[in-house]
């Protein structure tokens, strides 16, 4: 056993909205190289427009073309852009009131450098070369004295019903050192938890600290592969990127030795079957397939074995 692992983790899925009448509005001006605002009863023009008047609480009963120029209110300068940001180079996020609104829109200014931007600059907005109904058709705002070219007409599939937005976050994940124990052991088909030497409970994921006392803990256990289901839910809810057709069960397996119960796959038996006390094992995956990582038990599976009694894990729940 050595230091903490370590391992880039990236987490990814499709952000997927209906835009509704208002804002399919809005995305359909943005397609035509228009920027649509909503007139609120107080007769203050909001750019984006409101789904409901925040006086109200009523749809907007009329729309306000403004921009596509406006001034800085007040901006940060970003020196290094992240991947998927509007520009690939130094930029500023200001918020900006666009001509004929009383609020601000918060966009991209591209003005080269820091000293460029001040609040009160006046911009203007620049037109993607292919606009499909959504925000990113503004690419972003410009000082109006770099003369911004108007917009021309709209050339990509323009789609105003549904907004699909692509989020992903990278991140590098260091393990902690109780973590480390359980992942290197897994490493090799064992599962290593930790003993507290004050209260005795044994917590598998090891924690490196008990959660109970507050003490650090050092004494490795290693536990069978075999448990009882304590609680579970039936998935019958289909979702991209499932790798397990539904229905099926995620439950808490609380493993021979553990006091503390932990997360798991039910595979084996058809999904009504599945119920509290139901022994369980390990399925691991081929030997050839094992990493540090959680995903060498492929899942858990019924051993067939009566019913764990309740009072045995009753305190488990």
């Amino acid at each position: 056993m050595t230091g903490p692992l370590r391992a880039p983790l990236e987490i990814g899925f499709d952000y997927t909205r209906s835009l509704g009448p208002v804002l399919s509005r809005f995305m359909a001006g943005l397609a035509d190289g228009r920027i649509l605002g909503a007139r609120a009863a107080d007769g203050a023009v909001h750019a984006p427009p409101f789904e409901f008047d925040p006086a109200t609480f009523r749809p907007p009963e009329e729309f306000v073309e403004v921009g596509p120029g406006g001034t800085v209110l007040t901006w940060s300068w970003l020196p290094e852009p992240l991947t998927g940001q509007p520009l690939d180079r130094p930029f500023a996020w200001a918020l900006i009131r666009l001509d004929g609104a009383d609020t601000a829109m918060l966009h991209a200014v591209d003005a080269g450098t820091p000293d460029r931007m001040r609040t009160g600059l006046r911009v203007r907005a620049r037109w993607a070369a292919e606009r499909v109904g959504s925000i990113r058709d503004i690419a972003c705002f410009a000082p109006e004295a770099d003369g911004v070219a108007e917009a021309g007409e709209a050339t990509g599939a323009v789609n105003t019903e549904i907004l699909i937005t692509p989020i992903n976050l990278r991140y590098e994940h260091t393990a902690s050192p109780g973590e480390s124990v359980y992942l290197r052991g897994l490493a090799e088909g064992r599962l290593l938890g930790q003993r507290c030497g004050v209260c005795g409970k044994v917590y598998i994921p090891a924690r490196g600290t008990c959660p109970t006392d507050g003490v650090p803990i050092t004494d490795i256990v290693e536990l069978p592969d075999t448990g009882t289901v304590t609680t579970f839910a039936i998935v019958n809810v289909p979702y991209p990127g499932q790798r397990v057709t539904p229905p099926y069960v995620a439950a808490a397996v609380l493993l021979d030795g553990a006091d503390i119960a932990f997360q798991h796959l039910i595979l084996g038996c058809e999904a009504s079957e599945v119920r509290m006390g139901m022994r369980v094992k390990a399925m691991w995956k081929p030997r050839e397939q094992w990493q540090a990582h959680a995903e060498n038990i492929d899942h858990f599976r019924p051993t067939g074995e009566p019913d764990a009694p309740y009072e045995s894990y009753a305190g488990h729940l």
